[in-house]
C-alpha cells in the first residue's frame, strides 16, 4: 500500500494548508540565498544557516544540519544548488527519525492499558484545553470511551472551557469547585474512569511557570495519587506548546522538562505562523517525540504527527 493511499486526501490538504506559511517563507528565503549561484559553497551555507535559525529551527539543530550538509558537499566534491533542497529534506527527515518521532497515522491506544492515563501540561494560552477537547473528540471517533479531569482548578475559565468541550464531544468531565486540590480532582477522574471501564482519561493541569518548585511538587502529587488507582499512571505526560511563539516554545519545553518527565509533545497553532521549523528544533533538542500537531480551529485539525507526512508537506511531494 502506497504512503498516500494510507494518508487520506482530507488530512493531507489540512497538513499542506497548515504548513503553507512556513513553506512559503522557508523557500522564498532559500531562493534568494542561491540566486546567481551554481553550486553550494560557503556563502550558500552561511545563508542557509541564517535561514534555518530565523525559521526557528534553533541554533544547535541548525548547526547540526549545516555540518551534515557540509560533509555531503565535501564528499561529493560538486553539489549544485538545485540539489540543496533534496539534501535539506533528507537531513530533516533523518533528524526526526533519530529523535524518536514515530510514523503514526491514527489516534490509537495501547490495548493492554485501561484506562490509559494522559496528564497534559503546558502554560496558559498555548491551546492546552482545546487540544484536550480535540484529542477527546478524535478518540471518541475511534470508538474509545473517554473521561476528562479538570485539574486546572486555579482558573475558572479552564474548568468552564473543558466542560464546554466535554458537552460538545459527549464525554464526562470530572470537576470540583474553584481552588480545589488538583490532585483530588485527578484522583476522582481516574477513579471514575476505572469504575466505568473507560479506555482513556485525560487530565488537564494548571499552566503556571512562575515557581518551578511548586509546579514540580504539584505535578508529582497528581502523579502519585493517580498511581494509587492505576499503577504506573500516568502512562503519558503530554506537553502542549504553541508553535507560533517560536523560541519561547523552546524555553517552555526547557522549564517543563525540568519540572516533570515529559514523554510526548503536542505543537499547536502551526497554521497561523511561519515558525513551523520549531517542530524540528524542539524534537531534536529535547529528544521527546512530537505526537500531535495542531493545524487549525476545527475538531479534526489536530493530527497525529508523522515525520514523513510533515517533511513531504514542508518540501512538497
Amino acid at each position: 500500500m502506497g504512503f498516500f493511499d494510507r494518508f487520506t486526501k482530507g488530512k493531507k490538504e489540512t497538513l499542506d494548508k497548515g504548513l503553507e506559511k512556513t513553506k512559503e517563507s522557508f523557500f522564498s528565503k532559500i531562493t534568494r540565498a542561491v540566486a546567481g549561484k551554481s553550486k553550494v559553497d560557503d556563502d550558500v551555507l552561511d545563508n542557509l544557516e541564517e535561514i534555518l535559525v530565523t525559521s526557528d529551527v534553533g541554533v544547535d539543530t541548525t548547526l547540526k544540519i549545516i555540518e551534515r550538509i557540509e560533509e555531503r558537499v565535501a564528499r561529493d566534491k560538486y553539489v549544485g544548488t538545485d540539489e540543496l533542497t533534496a539534501m535539506l529534506r533528507d537531513e530533516i527527515a533523518l533528524l526526526l527519525t533519530e529523535n524518536n518521532s514515530d510514523d503514526l497515522s491514527e489516534f490509537t491506544l495501547p490495548e493492554d492499558k485501561k484506562p490509559y492515563v494522559i496528564m497534559v501540561v503546558g502554560v496558559n494560552g498555548v491551546g492546552k484545553t482545546t487540544t484536550i477537547g480535540k484529542l477527546a473528540y478524535q478518540f471518541r471517533q475511534k470508538g474509545y470511551s473517554v473521561y476528562l479531569g479538570a485539574a486546572d482548578t486555579f482558573r475558572a475559565a479552564a474548568v468552564e472551557q473543558l466542560d464546554v468541550w466535554g458537552k460538545r464531544v459527549g464525554v464526562p468531565v470530572i470537576k470540583q469547585k474553584m481552588g480545589s486540590d488538583p490532585a483530588s480532582v485527578a484522583f476522582d477522574a481516574v477513579s471514575s474512569a476505572k469504575a466505568h471501564d473507560a479506555d482513556v482519561v485525560i487530565i488537564d493541569t494548571a499552566g503556571r511557570l512562575h515557581n518551578k518548585v511548586s509546579l514540580m511538587n504539584e505535578l508529582t502529587k497528581i502523579k502519585n495519587v493517580m498511581g494509587k488507582i492505576v499503577p504506573g499512571a500516568p502512562d503519558e505526560v503530554l506537553l502542549v506548546l504553541d508553535g507560533s511563539t517560536g523560541q519561547n516554545a523552546f524555553e517552555q519545553a526547557k522549564q517543563f522538562t525540568a519540572a516533570t518527565e515529559v514523554t510526548a509533545l503536542a505543537i499547536t497553532k502551526l497554521d497561523g505562523t511561519a515558525k513551523g521549523g520549531v517542530v524540528i528544533g524542539i524534537s531534536d533538542q529535547f529528544r521527546i517525540p512530537v505526537k500531535y500537531i495542531g493545524l487549525g480551529e476545527g475538531m479534526t485539525d489536530l493530527q497525529v504527527f508523522n515525520r514523513r507526512e510533515f517533511v513531504d508537506s514542508l518540501f512538497g511531494e
